[in-house]
């Protein structure tokens, strides 16, 4: 059972979490902030650089805010890239439950490797990472190099520029929504 102190955090947190929405970004805000997180994974993963050169789309949320104690949330807007050029914008939310205590930001970049995938992604009302499509986060290894399973898989995600501390890094259950900028 929570303490009141405890549930008022929790509130709080939340209450946070959720207006970030209300702050929504500019196209223009949010094409800066995606040019400077690509930019960013590109210096910090050359593999991650080569594969998102061979990917169709890429799906790039450069400021993703995370925050829980016990009930946790997310919140982040984005660009769908393709060749190159901001095409949709897009965010990204999740709520969970269980053991989780703290805040961050992070950026998340998705690459989506063929047409198909891409092009289910962009037809879908609301996609959900694992019920939707499963994402293989991408773990980058000591030389480098990230897993020969992993580049094989039709979607990959990368989570970096991890500020603050959270206890669970994960894409499943977020959802992605198309938005109007």
């Amino acid at each position: 059972m929570m303490s009141i102190k405890q549930l008022t955090m929790v509130v709080t947190l939340l209450s946070m979490l959720m207006s970030v929405g209300a702050w929504s970004a500019t196209k223009e805000e949010i094409d800066t902030d995606v040019e400077a997180a690509r930019a960013e994974f590109y210096e910090k993963s050359l593999p991650g650089k080569a594969l998102a050169e061979k990917a169709s789309g890429m799906l790039v949320f450069p400021k993703v805010i995370k925050a829980g104690l016990g009930i946790g949330g997310e919140y982040g807007e984005g660009a769908l890239l393709v060749n190159g050029k901001p095409v949709e914008y897009y965010s990204t939310a999740g709520a969970s439950v269980g053991l989780q205590f703290g805040a961050q930001q992070k950026s998340q970049v998705i690459l989506f490797m063929n047409e198909d995938v891409l092009k289910q992604f962009r037809e879908s009302k609301g996609w959900e990472a694992g019920v939707d499509g499963s994402i293989a986060v991408a773990e980058i290894g000591a030389g480098g190099e990230i897993s020969s399973d992993t580049v094989k898989q039709p979607i990959i995600g990368f989570i970096f520029s991890n500020k603050g501390f959270m206890a669970n890094l994960t894409l499943e259950g977020s959802k992605m929504t198309k938005i109007v900028r």
